[in-house]
């Protein structure tokens, strides 16, 4: 088996802020793993945010052994982006040495397209409300949100898409107080859902005061493990890739959260369709998807994923599985 990590750098269609700073591209991490005449590929999106960097995760990637499997990749790697990469790529190697598609192997149906979010950039109000009106055509929009200037910029964004859904992400931005001030204001502009208000360690306040809608986790859900943790704070679990470490996490997070009585979100990173096309699998029956990665990307993968009115759809097997 060969493996191999490279850098690649997409160009955002726009500056893409949320509360914790800017960027203008993408820079991920893509894995190839060849074995056999076979050639497997997954990526993945290192984040600050969890002390990653794009160089920190090619080093663990470099580090694995010559030859390794899905199955031992959770003895060498932990949840977080170089598993992802590499997990993912592994199956799609698979699925290529097996002709068959991923879906197949995992023994679910083929995926169906899945409406997706639109995620508005963090601006000004009337900035907003202006990229509001410009997509005010999709059915669901995602605000970043976790300023002191929250009321106005929502308050605009309303405006400006008066009949879209919308879902809004504080990116731990907000404490016990201003959740338990904005929540009635969030009722009354039709929020349906409100992600990850307070930081990650700092959320057991959600366990005490009433939630009027649905609070999801997202920085204070990663994998497996972190459920135990969330019981009684949380109504609705994020589950990204990228913070699971792969699919095959992926799917026991997806399995385990619905068993406890969770609704699913499926999110992602600002990544390329590459990132995006395992994610699909996940999708399929969640609450709310958020995989708009790609369209927020001036440049995409050679093979992308298809967004059209129906929603993103599962990847044709020249991207991935």
């Amino acid at each position: 088996m060969k493996l191999t990590v490279t850098q690649d750098v997409f160009r955002l269609a726009e500056v893409f802020t949320i509360s914790r700073g800017s960027r203008t591209e993408a820079k991920v991490l893509t894995v190839k793993v060849e074995q056999g005449g076979h050639v497997g590929w997954g990526e993945c999106v290192p984040y600050a945010r969890y002390d990653e960097t794009l160089d920190t995760v090619t080093e663990e990637i470099e580090g694995l052994p010559s030859e390794v499997s899905r199955a031992g990749l959770y003895d060498l790697l932990g949840a977080g982006a170089a598993r992802n990469a590499v997990d993912c790529a592994l199956w799609d190697l698979e699925a290529k040495a097996a002709g068959k598609r991923v879906w197949d192997l995992i023994g679910v149906p083929t995926p169906k397209p899945c409406i997706t979010a639109f995620t508005l950039s963090l601006d000004t109000p009337e900035n907003m409300r202006a990229s509001a009106a410009r997509h005010a055509h999709r059915p669901l929009l995602k605000i970043k949100l976790g300023t002191p200037d929250d009321m106005a910029r929502l308050e605009a964004v309303r405006a400006g898409a008066p009949n879209a859904e919308i879902i809004v992400d504080a990116n731990e931005g907000w404490s016990a107080e201003v959740y338990t001030d904005l929540a009635p204001h969030l009722l009354r502009l039709g929020v349906s859902m409100v992600e990850q208000p307070m930081p990650a360690g700092q959320d057991d306040m959600l366990g005490e005061i009433a939630r009027p809608l649905p609070v999801c986790a997202d920085e204070s859900c990663h994998d497996t493990a972190t459920l135990a943790a969330l019981k009684g704070k949380y109504d609705m679990v994020n589950i990204k890739l990228d913070k699971t470490g792969g699919l095959t996490e992926a799917l026991r997070l997806n399995q385990a959260a619905r068993a406890e009585g969770y609704d699913v979100m499926v999110g992602c990173m600002v990544g390329s369709s590459l990132a995006m096309a395992p994610a699909t699998i996940v999708a399929q029956g969640a609450a709310v998807v958020d995989l708009d990665g790609p369209l927020l990307l001036a440049e995409d993968r050679n093979e992308p994923l298809i967004f059209d009115d129906a929603g993103v759809h599962p990847p044709e097997a020249a991207l991935w599985g």
